[in-house]
């Protein structure tokens, strides 16, 4: 096999409403292309002809906000965005490289649909069949450095799943999907020089099945639901929603051992004196426990509200609320602290203290069995419910003496994915000394 990387020079410098199927043919001439022939085209040539330069205006920041649907990660002024298309990378992809000064680049509209139309426009002229990728430069995690990626596509597949194929040694491939217009969009990138003035590049002899049917950029992006590190944990945190909607599907042991862990790495009022957290977690499937804890803790409800004179529909109201979540709920967790580790202080203001000390550390812990189940993508929401009834909470969970239950964290998949969280202004709730 022999692979041909050419670069194509002589294109002139873009302009708004250029034809870049023109220009390419052009510059390569009538018989410069081949069948099969794959034209790397990069992305800054494709926003040129397509008038997607805007003036600097605000400033980048200003552009990049408007350009990204979420922020990933943020570290000085380097922001990592998703764009409306999927992309994660730097700066939403806005740039100011190789653009007259004020202004700035955006990525295309419609990678995808730019591709097909330059594809499209060079069969026309040529009567070649040629696949076309639109490329920009990104970043990698885990790695240094900058490499060509495929952000539109066509005319050649995006993924080549090669799952099912033996290997040389005739073992069955389970996980190997080649991202080929990457790998075309990296080659390519070698010899289009920024600096240079080379927008364009052929690959030659790539290889990939005849019979595989042409993909798009937006194949390569990955689902959120199998998105690993969605977010920075700053993003994450900041990006858990209440959920009170679920799937009928049940949350992984697992997934809820590995937030209890989580949950008990919370800070513990005098640590280094207990020889374990004070917190118990009991965890509710569906079933005839939890029946009788939310039947337990209604009975009690209807008892202290009617004494402080809650008229009945009120109190049905807000007995049906809680049950709404509590019941539907694939998991219900009941954190409960003991306060046996509090010092008894003969002052009653420092015993008041202490025990505060055991409460806030407890909402400590609930926040981080939460953030825990928002990492793994299951969804929760916090239901204040045990704290009014705790007795009887504790008798229907078999707790022993002692135990008190903080509420209950109902947890499952969301039915729908939450809402982004509008961005926050601290400024308010800060005061600076």
């Amino acid at each position: 096999m022999t692979l041909e990387v050419l670069p194509v020079s002589g294109l002139p410098e873009i302009r708004p409403g250029d034809d870049l199927a023109d220009l390419i043919v052009a510059a390569v001439g009538a018989d410069g292309l081949g069948d099969g022939d794959v034209v790397a085209v990069a992305q800054k040539a494709v926003s040129k002809a397509e008038g997607r330069l805007v003036p600097e205006g605000e400033g980048k920041v200003a552009w990049v906000a408007r350009e990204a649907s979420r922020i990933v990660a943020r570290r000085g002024d380097l922001v990592i965005a998703e764009t409306r298309h999927g992309f994660v990378c730097a700066n939403a992809g806005i740039d100011v490289s190789n653009v007259p000064r004020g202004s700035l680049s955006l990525l295309p509209e419609d990678p995808d649909a730019s591709a097909a139309r330059i594809a499209a426009g060079i069969s026309e002229r040529t009567g070649r069949k040629v696949g076309v990728v639109v490329t920009d430069t990104f970043g990698r995690p885990w790695r240094r450095g900058l490499v060509d990626v495929a952000i539109g596509c066509a005319g050649l597949p995006a993924l080549l799943d090669l799952r099912g194929e033996p290997d040389r040694e005739g073992r069955l491939l389970e996980s190997t999907v080649m991202a080929i217009a990457d790998q075309a969009a990296a080659a390519a990138g070698i010899v289009m020089a920024k600096a240079g003035g080379v927008p364009v590049a052929v690959v030659r002899g790539l290889p990939r099945p005849s019979d595989a049917p042409a993909g798009a950029a937006r194949d390569l992006v990955r689902p959120a639901t199998e998105d690993l590190f969605r977010s920075a944990p700053l993003y994450a945190i900041s990006s858990r929603r209440t959920v009170r909607a679920f799937r009928d599907e049940a949350v992984p042991d697992d997934a809820v051992e590995r937030a209890v862990a989580a949950a008990l790495t919370a800070p513990v009022p005098h640590g280094s004196r207990h020889r374990a957290p004070p917190w118990r977690w009991t965890i509710l499937r569906r079933g005839e426990r939890r029946r009788r804890l939310l039947a337990a803790m209604a009975d009690a409800w209807r008892r202290d509200l009617r004494a402080d004179g809650f008229p009945e529909e009120r109190i049905e109201r807000r007995i049906e609320r809680s049950d709404a979540i509590l019941a539907a709920a694939p998991t219900l967790a009941i954190p409960a602290v003991s306060l046996e580790g509090a010092d008894a202080y003969p002052d009653a203001r420092r015993r008041e203290a202490e025990r505060d000390m055991f409460l806030l550390a407890t909402g400590a812990a609930v926040q981080s069995f939460m953030l825990a189940l928002h990492a793994q993508g299951v969804g929760s929401s916090w239901i204040s419910s045990t704290l009014f009834c705790k007795e009887e909470a504790a008798t229907a969970l078999g707790l022993d003496a002692g135990w008190l239950p903080m509420g209950a964290v109902a947890a499952g998949f969301p039915a729908e994915p939450p809402p982004e969280r509008p961005p926050v202004d601290p400024s308010p709730a800060i005061t600076w000394l």
